[in-house]
């Protein structure tokens, strides 16, 4: 159960999400939508601001085919270590796509036995098609990280590595810092909690930021790439980040928060970017559930009983992770 009545206790908590050596800098621990928009004015949030919006280019070979890959932001710190990204990776690695620099002696000292060296690398990945893969991921609050910055970049310690940010899932309940003066969230049980307005139009504030930082970023660099796919989960924040208002009923994601009287919408990073820059958001709805129904397959039980399964990614992920919808993003980079 997480805390929700004491920050301290809850720092202790978080600070157990991250794998030695790497540490939590107490600071940019985020628990509701108000630490969110707070920790925009935090230095290492705008010093990293300043580098993914003006100064990052991402350096990568002459091909004909340069895919920028986003993958959703993990409790794990670093990303790289987490069941999801290590599943994805581990397929792509499968699938023919090398690593175009060694992997970090750091990460290196914390691979499980049998787990192979390239899954450690942060570097873009080449395939012999012809194909580099640059990997990064979309994250608050820090809103896009370049894999090869997940650990360090020039302004020293990636804020990557030192964050935890649970503050706007709403749907877990425990989104919340009743510490806070201006909390109106209200206690609906022992474990979970109702945001109130307060939060609901700090949410639509960090939510819109987001997608701006993203959008700034790949107006200016996104061109190297010959196409720009978002692999992160359906119905969730890191969806809405991307997509723009006329896509949002497709992913079935809302466009609006109703905040008492007010409906604030919400801003999507493809609404901000011209129609040759804007992502596409994979898997789509009907591959989710053609993954779905797969899987059941896989299993020997029906698509009912494999939705556990398949929601949990096969554990401790979401679906991204799933060979399933693995075969449909693998698709997606090869194509033309």
């Amino acid at each position: 159960m997480v805390t929700t009545d004491d920050r301290a206790t809850r720092v202790r908590e978080s600070a157990q999400k991250f794998r030695a050596p790497f540490t939590l800098e107490p600071s940019l621990a985020l628990y509701c939508p108000q630490d969110n928009v707070d920790s925009l004015a935090h230095p290492r949030i705008r010093a990293w601001f300043d580098f993914v919006g003006r100064d990052y280019n991402p350096v990568l070979p002459d091909a004909p085919r340069r895919v920028l890959l986003l993958l959703p932001c993990t409790r794990t710190k670093p990303y790289i270590l987490s069941t999801e990204h290590r599943r994805i990776n581990a397929a792509l690695i499968a699938a023919g796509f090398v690593p175009m620099a060694p992997a970090d002696p750091t990460l290196l000292a914390l691979r499980e036995e049998g787990e192979s060296e390239a899954l450690f690398s942060l570097a873009p990945l080449l395939h012999p098609d012809g194909i580099v893969v640059h990997r990064a991921v979309i994250s608050e609050p820090l809103g896009l990280v370049p894999y090869e910055h997940m650990l360090a970049y020039p302004g020293g310690v990636s804020p990557a590595v030192l964050y935890d940010d649970p503050g706007l899932f709403e749907e877990r309940g425990n989104a919340v810092s009743p510490w806070r003066a201006d909390h109106t969230a209200v206690r609906v049980s022992a474990t979970r909690w109702k945001w109130g307005p307060a939060e609901k139009r700090a949410y639509v504030v960090m939510h819109n930021e987001m997608a701006r930082v993203v959008a700034e970023a790949l107006a200016r660099f996104g061109g190297v790439y010959t196409r720009r796919i978002s692999w992160v989960a359906p119905g969730l924040t890191h969806r809405s980040f991307v997509v723009a208002k006329g896509e949002r009923a497709a992913h079935g994601i809302v466009a609006q928060r109703q905040v008492g009287a007010e409906r604030l919408p919400l801003v999507g990073a493809n609404d901000l970017l011209p129609a040759d820059l804007r992502l596409t958001a994979l898997p789509t709805r009907d591959q989710c559930q053609d993954g779905l129904s797969r899987l059941a397959v896989r299993l020997g039980k029906t698509p009912a009983e494999a939705a556990g399964h398949f929601g949990r990614g096969g554990g401790d992920a979401t679906p991204l992770a799933l060979p399933e919808l693995l075969a449909d993003l693998l698709t997606a980079l090869r194509a033309h």
